[in-house]
């Protein structure tokens, strides 16, 4: 039965002891009808449902844990009553109550449906069986704020009209303050097939953990029904599928549906979390170094004086002033930018990975702690996107946009004045700004109004922004690619220096720039290779390829990861280490002749090569943050398969070994519309994959 580590029995708390944020899963089960031909089938098939419904509600999540109740054994009428009152049902508070009801039952001939008990004379149902509507009210009308009732019963659609008379009788204050939602899984006329919830209900939380990326704790209603929808038949879709019975509230995620596929890592960056859709694996990847995301070590390496430089700027005594963090392409900008923000995050540095990457690092290059306010990746956003994030990471509610005003003009005068009145330094970083859509506006319109608070003197309030008493301060920290090395970079604005860099550079006059690409990186791409490697190699086997390996692929620390990712995963690192035609037909193709290498490694693992490629091709052309598993994936990635076709499943399962495989590591994450999408890993490889006179599976090798 259920089990919730404690005693299930006993009652849920009093009016006044009660949690509000409790979160309750009851049951109302009724399994051993004596008079069944069929009655151990079905009372074993009862127990399926109960094994299904707690593998669902015990999904982990940010909210209180749902307290599971052992239903109890139901014979009599008598025995339901009692069990609604002996856990004070009518008169439960708290956060969502789940109530799932499952068993025999009958529908009657005035329109009313009873749940039929194994003592229930069906021809006097008023007095031996239980008007199924009574034990929903009951749930309905209590003063927990999210209610959600599963009927799971024979003919639970002949509920509607009880259920119109039930809904009519709750209070107007309890209607228009809470949500409530009622759900049936057979038709009119249908009886009840005992296997068909618990085999639905399953294949729906399976489809939610494996493929469907839905990133949210909790998923809504109609989102419910849906999953649930995917495994009926379209035979049987009319007679089992969920139907809502009453509806009262929104449509967005609610506390009584845990989604089983949403990963809670508690405590892991912890307000991070909130900077923007799945930043802590954004910021986590890149300020580790990690080849891939399961992979738990820190290899960031190096770097001490630009980190110090960046920790000193971030410090309590450094409050205004922009700092742009520029190189080329793959040089390791977003490394410097998320290991301030990591290190800067109060929850992360109570972590046993903060002491790892406190243990490689001088002291005066830890940036001081809570230092970063609010920190958002830029890619592919728009400006109204930006300043949105940038807002929700500060914690504000976005104000609401009429169809007539500029989202990017509302959101932006709103983060101005947040920055006027919540009396402390505001620190943004934001990173990538070069990949970003409407960089120019993002700049003028977003950043720019910002720079007369990164700077002194402190400007007058304007006659339409409150103001507080404490100064406003600003730091930026931004990211942007710049369209020269540090060694040939001019040092001052010129006609001659394109691009976003020279567009911060003249809306922020005295912004200071750091390079990532300097010469002095060979030695830190050194020192991260080595860490890479290390496990792999002997020392002195490691002091002989690492300068080899970095002779070739520097500035492009992106190809260095992969390079040490590749000799990690290598059955004899050394014999590939030594490879000449490794060196020379592999990486000096960087990253297109790596993955070119990689493509054909696979195989191996049961990954056919042509199916990543269009795996891999398909993540390249999505717009936006990327592409999302589900039958999007897998629907374009069959473009550039053709003539070859595959069924979903073979799709699921290639999509598994690909996220499994060494090619894991050319994929970024990041979230779009609350799914989990999947894109190149870099611009770089994104170019790669995108031309259409590049053959990757070319036997001849990159250079072919």
């Amino acid at each position: 039965m259920l089990d919730t580590g404690g005693d299930v029995r006993e009652s849920l708390p009093a009016e006044g002891d009660e949690q509000s944020d409790q979160r309750v899963l009851l049951t109302v089960a009724v399994r051993d009808y004596d008079d069944d031909d069929n009655a151990e089938e079905f009372a074993e098939g009862i127990d399926r449902q109960l094994d299904a419904v707690r593998a669902w509600w015990t999904t982990p999540g940010p909210l209180l844990a749902f307290r599971h109740v052992d239903p109890p054994q139901l014979r009599h009428r008598d025995d339901v009553e009692d069990f609604l009152r002996e856990q004070n049902v009518r008169e439960l508070r708290g956060l969502a109550l789940t109530m799932f009801i499952t068993g025999h039952g009958i529908a009657a001939s005035a329109d009313t449906h009873f749940l039929r008990l194994p003592t229930t004379d069906e021809k006097r149902p008023l007095a031996t069986a239980v008007r199924t509507a009574d034990i929903v009210a009951a749930a309905l009308d209590s003063h927990v704020e999210n209610v959600l009732v599963i009927v799971n019963t024979c003919f639970a659609g002949n509920l509607q009209s009880d259920l119109a008379a039930v809904h009519k009788e709750i209070r107007n204050s309890r209607l228009s303050s809470c949500r409530i939602d009622v759900l049936g899984t057979c038709g009119l006329k249908t009886k009840i097939e005992v296997l068909r919830f618990p085999t639905l209900l399953q294949a729906a939380l399976t489809h939610l953990r494996r493929t469907a990326g839905i990133t949210t704790a909790h998923l809504s209603v109609p989102e419910f029904m849906s999953e649930y929808a995917r495994g009926l038949r379209p035979e049987d879709a009319k007679r089992f599928k969920l139907q809502h019975l009453i509806q009262a509230g929104d449509n967005e995620p609610s506390p009584c549906l845990p989604n089983p596929g949403y990963v809670h890592v508690p405590g892991q960056l912890g307000d991070v979390e909130r900077w923007a859709p799945l930043s802590a694996e954004y910021w986590l990847d890149r300020a580790t170094g990690r080849p891939q995301e399961n992979d738990t070590g820190w290899y960031f390496r190096g770097r001490e004086e630009l980190n110090r430089k960046v920790a000193d700027f971030l410090s309590p005594q450094s409050s205004r002033g922009v700092l742009l963090i520029t190189g080329c392409a793959g040089s390791g900008k977003s490394a410097v930018l998320a290991r301030a923000v990591t290190l800067s995050n109060s929850a992360f540095r109570r972590t046993p990975l903060f002491k790892v990457a406190v243990d490689l690092s001088p002291e005066d290059t830890v940036p001081a702690e809570g230092s970063v306010t609010a920190a958002v990746p830029a890619r592919h956003l728009d400006a109204a996107r930006v300043a949105g994030d940038l807002l929700d990471a500060l914690g504000v509610t976005k104000r609401k946009v009429n169809a007539t005003d500029d989202p990017v003009a509302v959101w932006s005068q709103q983060l101005r004045e947040y920055v006027r009145t919540c009396g402390q330094t505001v620190t943004i970083v934001l990173d990538g700004l070069d990949e970003a859509q409407e960089q120019a506006r993002i700049i003028g319109d977003v950043l720019a109004p910002l720079a007369a608070f990164c700077g002194s003197p402190v400007p007058a309030p304007r006659h339409d922004e409150p103001f507080d008493t404490a100064p406003p301060a600003v730091r930026l920290l931004v990211g942007v690619r710049a369209s020269r090395t540090a060694d040939d970079a001019p040092r001052a604005i010129s006609g001659d220096d394109p691009g976003s860099l020279h567009a911060l550079r003249k809306a922020f006059p005295t912004a200071r720039v750091e390079h990532t690409d300097g010469t002095g990186s060979r030695a830190d791409m050194g020192l991260y290779l080595e860490a890479l490697i290390g496990d792999a190699l002997d020392r002195e086997a490691v002091e002989e390829v690492v300068p080899r390996v970095v002779e070739v692929v520097w500035p492009s620390f992106i190809d260095a990861r992969l390079a040490g990712d590749q000799l990690r995963r290598s059955e004899d690192p050394m014999a590939l280490a030594r490879s000449e035609d490794w060196y020379k037909r592999t990486l000096t193709s960087g990253i297109r002749g790596l993955l070119q290498c990689d493509l054909h490694l696979v195989e191996a693992d049961g990954l056919p090569p042509k199916t990543a490629l269009a795996l891999l091709k398909a993540a390249a052309y999505a717009k936006g943050q990327g592409v999302p598993w589900g039958e999007v994936w897998p629907a374009m990635a069959g473009v550039f398969l053709l003539p070859e076709r595959l069924d979903a499943e073979h799709w699921d399962q290639m999509i598994e070994k690909l996220l499994g495989s060494r090619l894991s590591g050319y994929l970024a994450h990041a979230v779009e519309d609350d799914r989990r999408v999947y894109r190149p890993a870099h611009e770089e490889l994104a170019d790669v994959l995108l031309d259409p006179t590049t053959d990757l599976l070319d036997e001849g090798g990159p250079d072919a």
